[in-house]
């Protein structure tokens, strides 16, 4: 069922059905989130159960403001402060050491949590909501909001898509289409250093500028970092098998193909010709920001198609499309 997320009444349903344990649709301004909870054990093991996601893969839990940090993290770099300070409300997320005494299962059994102010406004309303109830109502500190899709598969970035993807009994509250259209960057901040686990619309160089050091990567250190959202090889796929590919490598694949050309779907920023009309050509923006937030989308648009194949033009290998490019190739894997 999808609620108008712009409408008051709306917030109140859907805080009233968190309390009860039940999960929400809610709309971010990256994508879409299968909100819990975030205290709530049995909330949480539903989210879970329902994405079909390993109970030890943790979850990102949203905040109405960084007031939600004494909650949940037991500590806060400064570094982390600085992030936070810079980028919240905004596609951000830290890990940080982890009270013991809170939101274990959301955590993923962890020591550490993942934890993201989103800047949507119907998603601050509704975080604003649980946190502040009104009398005789128990307050919510955060909730866990994994994306609303299967795990493992493309992540929602309209409400019908959760509807689409969890079934019509899901309360969703629509917040209209994704502003950023991937998930955030997400910045590990438990091992005295700011440590780059997954990248997103917010870049390396603004991260370093913000920290006053380098920005680490994974393999960077000795240690194994700590377990985070959408850092499989394999994520954020389409039913149909992707390929990446150069401009040249596709359109000699869709010379040789030529006119039995069939079931394939090409999503490009180069101009390609098919002697099919059956192939399904669709152009890639040659900003960064639009086809991330378009990415998603198109993925999904080709599987409603039927095509079985897709083929993708390689992003260009500079900064600004390094959370593309990492979508990209965790779908192809």
């Amino acid at each position: 069922m999808i609620l108008d997320g712009k409408l008051p009444d709306s917030i109140v349903q859907a805080a009233q059905a968190l309390r009860s344990g039940a999960l929400v649709g809610l709309p971010t301004e990256t994508v879409y989130g299968l909100a819990a909870d975030a205290d709530s054990d049995g909330a949480v093991a539903q989210v879970f159960a329902t994405k079909g996601r390993p109970s030890d893969h943790p979850l990102i839990v949203h905040v109405a403001s960084a007031d939600a940090l004494q909650h949940f993290a037991r500590e806060v770099p400064d570094f982390a402060q600085a992030l936070v300070n810079a980028f919240w409300p905004g596609p951000l997320t830290v890990i940080l050491p982890r009270r013991a005494e809170v939101a274990a299962a959301a955590a993923g059994g962890q020591d550490s949590i993942g934890l993201r102010c989103p800047a949507h406004p119907v998603a601050q309303a509704l975080l604003a909501a649980c946190a502040a109830p009104s009398a005789g109502e128990r307050a919510i500190a955060g909730l866990a909001a994994p994306s609303a899709n299967r795990f493992g598969r493309v992540s929602p970035t309209t409400a019908q898509h959760v509807l689409d993807e969890l079934g019509n009994e899901l309360l969703v509250l629509d917040g209209g289409a994704c502003a950023v259209g991937i998930e955030s960057t997400i910045v590990d901040c438990t091992r005295g250093a700011p440590v780059l686990l997954r990248p997103g619309a917010i870049s390396r160089a603004q991260i370093e500028a913000v920290c006053a050091r380098p920005l680490l990567s994974r393999d960077d250190l000795p240690a194994k970092a700590p377990r985070a959202s959408g850092t499989l090889e394999s994520h954020y796929a389409p039913q149909a098998t992707v390929r990446l590919m150069d401009a040249r490598a596709l359109q000699a694949g869709l010379d040789i193909l030529g006119a039995d050309a069939a079931h394939l779907a090409v999503y490009a920023r180069a101009p390609l010709r098919s002697a099919s009309s059956r192939v399904l050509i669709r152009r890639m923006p040659d900003d960064a920001e639009a086809t991330a937030q378009q990415l998603f989308a198109a993925l999904r648009g080709f599987d409603d198609a039927g095509v079985r194949l897709i083929w993708v033009e390689v992003p260009p290998n500079t900064p600004e499309w390094e959370g593309v490019r990492d979508r990209l190739q965790r779908a192809a894997a």
